[in-house]
């Protein structure tokens, strides 16, 4: 059966699969970063302060979202190969399991946000008036922890069935109704009073109401793959949840220490100066549109060779892998030469001064110049190594790298070498070239290959 497999192997029609899977991602990705930096945009046109509160503000929730991902990556490795056998039973029962975990994330988190506050934002920034700002922001947004806890395990067993276009219309209605919200609350129009950075968390909390009931109804309805009685997404196996828990917590552990080490990067440019990083702030919002178009890439990976590994076919999946990687490599260069391309005239979009527009702009040509070497390592952990359930193995290369080497260049660039903003984010750049060739060795040697529901 293998060798019948193997010989069927079409780069024609994997592109056409990877195309349509990535493609609906992408736009998803896209809209999303689009409309969050239209919500940047607005904020700062209120000023830098607030710009950089809500910037500071949104490190709890990358924390969150980070350690939210690492659970449900763990958990995709699981819906992507039972899919490959479509054992629509198991994927509920993985579902209801990751829904599960999710809530009491959810809750610890809310109670960190609204307990300790001031405590937490002081790692961030020293300036009184953005952590003030930046307070406010993260109570009233703190709710939005609890209600991802429904929404992000749906989207997550959308895009495993191949239901990828779910989940882009979810974020275009659920994002497009944030951005209008935002601008009606953060500046007061309609009648309505004029709230600010309060305005953004107001609306922020209100897109994900939307986001939960729209992922209810796709979710239970009857034409849904994974469709079923709420009680069929209970009442687990001891040997699954054994084996999610096994291979989740590497990447749970993973994803918290990279989400960890970027706030720490917060910690580190805010000392440079508040205007600094209001431009790292901007600039990563413009950027993030193409960097999440071009990490589709990543999930796509993910989806097809977790499906493959799951019927059995490892020679497969290696072709399958290796053409992945050509793909990642030509859509990080040619993003990553789009975005140095729009440095220039989008650096200006922001309420910033001249200085900070220039650190805006500089900051943009790193990222896209940078761009194929993340893209490439980021392919190798989210896609084939979790793909292939070596999770332990990419939690030590990616963790290790970042905090053995990007977070102390970022401290040693702000508070030692006293670097501008755009070159302590290109030394941390370093961490990359690391990973890659970590990362390429193990890919080499096949061990990341692994059926995670054999005998199950």
């Amino acid at each position: 059966m293998m060798e019948t497999l193997t010989t069927e192997f079409n780069k024609k029609e994997l592109n056409r699969k990877l195309f349509r899977i990535a493609s609906p991602i992408a736009i998803q990705g896209m809209v999303s970063a689009t409309l969050s930096m239209v919500d940047n945009l607005m904020v700062g046109f209120l000023g830098e302060t607030e710009l950089a509160a809500v910037g500071v503000g949104a490190q709890l929730f990358m924390l969150h979202y980070m350690v939210l991902f690492g659970l449900l990556s763990g958990s995709a490795t699981f819906m992507a190969q039972f899919y490959g056998t479509r054992d629509m039973k198991n994927i509920r029962k993985v579902v209801g399991f990751a829904f599960t975990l999710l809530s009491g994330l959810g809750l610890l988190f809310f109670i960190l946000a609204n307990g300790l506050t001031e405590r937490v934002l002081s790692i961030y920034t020293a300036d009184p008036a953005v952590r003030a700002l930046a307070a406010q922001y993260v109570r009233i947004n703190s709710f939005s922890f609890l209600l991802l806890a429904f929404s992000a395990p749906m989207e997550m067993a959308f895009k495993a069935t191949q239901q990828v276009r779910i989940p882009m219309i979810v974020s275009t209605v659920v994002f497009s109704s944030n951005t209008v919200i935002n601008y009606i609350l953060i500046f007061g129009k309609f009648g309505f009073p004029k709230l600010g950075v309060a305005g953004a968390a107001i609306g922020t909390v209100s897109a994900r109401l939307f986001e939960v009931a729209l992922n209810a109804y796709f979710g239970f309805r009857q034409k849904n793959a994974f469709h079923g009685k709420v009680r069929s997404f209970f009442g687990w196996d001891p040997e699954l949840i054994k084996r999610i828990v096994k291979n989740a917590a590497p990447t749970t552990i993973n994803e918290f220490c990279w989400g960890f080490g970027q706030t720490m990067y917060v910690a580190a440019f805010n000392r440079i100066g508040t205007t600094a990083y209001a431009a790292y702030q901007a600039a990563n919002s413009i950027f993030n549109i193409f960097n999440f178009a071009s990490f589709s890439v990543g999930d796509a990976a993910l989806i097809l060779i977790g499906e493959k590994l799951g019927e059995g076919d490892k020679e497969y999946t290696w072709k399958l892998s290796k053409h992945i990687i050509k793909v990642a490599l030509l859509v990080g260069l040619v993003i990553g030469a789009a975005t140095v391309a729009v440095a220039k005239p989008v650096s200006g979009v922001f309420k910033l001064t001249e200085l900070g527009k220039t650190y805006t702009f500089y900051i943009l040509l790193v990222f896209g110049l940078t761009l194929i070497l993340d893209l490439y390592t980021g392919v190798q952990i989210v896609g084939i190594l979790r793909g292939g359930g070596d999770t332990r193995f990419a939690m030590f290369a990616e963790s290790g790298c970042i905090w053995l080497v990007a977070v102390p260049l970022a401290f040693l660039s702000a508070l030692v070498w006293h670097l501008p903003i755009h070159l302590a984010l290109l030394m941390t750049r370093v961490e990359s070239v690391v990973k890659a060739a970590i990362l390429t060795r193990r890919y080499l040697s096949k061990k990341w290959m692994n059926t995670v529901i054999e005998d199950l």
